[in-house]
């Protein structure tokens, strides 16, 4: 099973003591059958979904993967993009991966960030608003493509994921705790679609 992995500083593992292994990509990527080539990770820190259309999803489709992780939104948001056009950039990167490639791809939402050390000063109400269209725009291009993308759920019980435990020093990526939390959501997502991972 080829699994690739594209999205921004989370991907990559920022906020873990070793990124390499403690990003949550890195902890499914270790639950692969035995036998699997190595994983790829193609996330970028600082990456907004449009600058993955270009910048990662060209090498997912090249690796020619049979599992597909994204997670892109939070830069998007921080940045205010409007939710259509964050969903249109989102909706080229998996309509890409569709029609370019076999993989079964999985998609994370975004949590509710409103307890994040890194939002104490945002308008809860607003971040609240913007967190909700983001994730009615990842179910809705997910919905396209049923049997080939499936949303993970981030947002639902989300308040450990964003608890002080779960986020690492500098305020705003999640700690090696929350990595293995993030890792046990998309873990759970694949297992319940089939994909044979171990325990």
């Amino acid at each position: 099973m080829k699994y690739v992995a594209i999205g921004a500083s989370d991907t990559v593992g920022v906020g873990a003591s070793d990124p390499a292994k403690g990003s949550w990509p890195a902890l499914v990527a270790a639950r692969l059958p035995a036998g699997s080539p190595p994983y790829t990770n193609l996330g970028v820190s600082g990456s907004l979904a449009l600058q993955a259309v270009t910048q990662q999803l060209p090498g997912a489709i090249a690796q020619k993967p049979t599992l597909v992780s994204v997670w892109l939104a939070v830069n998007d948001l921080n940045a205010t993009i409007d939710p259509a056009s964050f969903a249109d950039s989102i909706g080229q990167i998996v309509d890409g991966l569709v029609q370019k490639t076999t993989a079964t791809i999985f998609i994370g939402n975004v949590p509710d960030l409103r307890t994040v050390p890194a939002y104490v000063e945002v308008d809860k109400t607003r971040l609240f608003a913007g967190i909700q269209a983001y994730n009615n725009a990842i179910t809705a291009i997910a919905a396209r493509y049923p049997d080939r993308v499936k949303v993970v759920d981030l947002f639902t019980g989300s308040a450990a994921l964003v608890s002080t435990a779960t986020v690492s020093q500098d305020g705003f990526h999640p700690s090696d705790e929350g990595y293995r939390l993030i890792a046990d959501r998309f873990v759970n997502a694949m297992r319940a679609n089939g994909i044979p991972l171990k325990a």
